[in-house]
């Protein structure tokens, strides 16, 4: 059988839907059902879009919102993986506050916000959603803020870094740290290595085995006993041999 279904090519603009309403309408010949889809598009590298669609089944709703989104797509300012100030932001009934985070903190954020912010490529973003718990009303709210956070970077010429650099940067730092973590290592095994040598020579005036030697002394027989482990060379009088002679 021939395959009659056809590849989808792969889009730059990731989507995610954020709300799918059934809606109806009365008219004089009964009910008509229909839905509306809220979507959120982005590329991750400073774009995003919003868009709501509507239609009597889901798809088409869907293809109407992803349309419209692409329409209003905004380019959004980044300083590194997050926003470079603070903003407050109302559209409607939504209210948001959106924070700058340190890096690897992540999206710390609702829903609706947490899709707008992923999809724009922001990584590391603290945010609270303050009015209405609507997602559609949020969702909103944050995109306003976005378009604010552009304005006020545009009109005061704010100097942003971008994410290659700020890469660029983190790949030269684990460079440094590795260097120095492969120099510690070799000084710890040179250390090392002295250390073993240093025991294995033995210095001059010590000796290893223990010597036993009768002397005889004023007619007293002495025993000569040179002990290993670096001691130092000591004479004792055997009593045995002191007892012996007396007799």
């Amino acid at each position: 059988m021939a395959n009659n279904f056809k590849k989808r090519k792969p889009s730059e603009f990731e989507e995610k839907v954020v709300r799918i309403s059934r809606v109806s309408k009365k008219t004089k010949g009964g009910n008509n059902v229909g839905f509306s889809t809220l979507i959120v598009i982005g590329d991750r590298k400073g774009r995003v879009g919003v868009g709501l669609g509507k239609a009597t089944d889901v798809l088409s709703s869907i293809r109407k919102a992803t349309k419209k989104a692409k329409k209003k797509m905004i380019t959004v300012p980044m300083d590194g993986t997050t926003i470079p100030f603070e903003v407050r932001s109302k559209c409607g009934a939504g209210k948001v506050i959106i924070k700058p985070a340190s890096k690897g903190t992540g999206i710390i954020a609702g829903g609706p916000v947490r899709a707008v912010m992923e999809v724009a490529g922001y990584r590391d973003i603290s945010a609270k959603i303050l009015g209405s718990s609507n997602q559609a009303s949020s969702v909103y709210a944050t995109f306003e803020a976005l378009k604010q956070i552009a304005k006020i970077v545009k009109v005061r010429g704010i100097s942003l870094r971008s994410i290659a650099e700020i890469e660029e940067e983190e790949r030269k730092k684990v460079k440094e740290l590795n260097e120095k973590a492969r120099e510690s290592k070799a000084a710890a095994k040179v250390e090392r290595q002295g250390k073993k040598k240093s025991v294995g020579k033995v210095k001059t005036g010590e000796v290893k085995k223990v010597v036993k030697k009768a002397v005889k002394v004023d007619g007293v027989k002495k025993v000569k006993v040179k002990k290993s482990n670096f001691a130092p060379v000591k004479t004792t009088v055997s009593k045995k041999i002191v007892k012996s002679e007396k007799k």
